[in-house]
């Protein structure tokens, strides 16, 4: 690791990102849209692509209530690599949908989150289309 990066990363590298993750999987998979809101920074953006991006607290809040009232969700963890200030975990669920996400992660919070996953096969699965 350069000497740039390690100076750069100091405060924000501190945190083990793969447990910030475990962490916010158990949460995920407790459907408690409440307790997974308080993993985010205040201004924090959720974009999965197969939607606009959700920015905000409060707003990803509000996006994960809706997505646990329409179906029942579990993520299984495959994989959680980590580099600096990013976490990716690789999941899958009991349906055989699968999918990855990006979390930038700074000083305990996530900042930002990409999520990849196929919409048509969520909704066909929980039997949504």
């Amino acid at each position: 690791m350069s000497k740039k990066f390690q100076k750069k990363c100091f405060l924000t590298c501190l945190v083990n990102k793969k447990e910030v993750i475990e962490k916010w999987v158990a949460t995920f998979d407790e459907a408690n849209a409440g307790k997974l809101a308080a993993f985010y920074a205040d201004d924090a953006i959720n974009h999965q692509v197969v939607s606009e991006p959700v920015i905000g607290k409060a707003a990803i809040q509000n996006y994960f209530e809706q997505g646990f009232a329409e179906a029942k969700m579990v993520c299984i963890i495959e994989n959680i690599f980590e580099e600096g200030e990013w976490a990716i975990l690789e999941w899958k669920d009991p349906l055989g949908l699968r999918g990855c996400g990006f979390f930038h992660i700074m000083n305990d919070k996530i900042v930002f989150q990409r999520g990849y996953w196929d919409k048509l096969s969520f909704l066909r699965l929980h039997g949504l289309s």
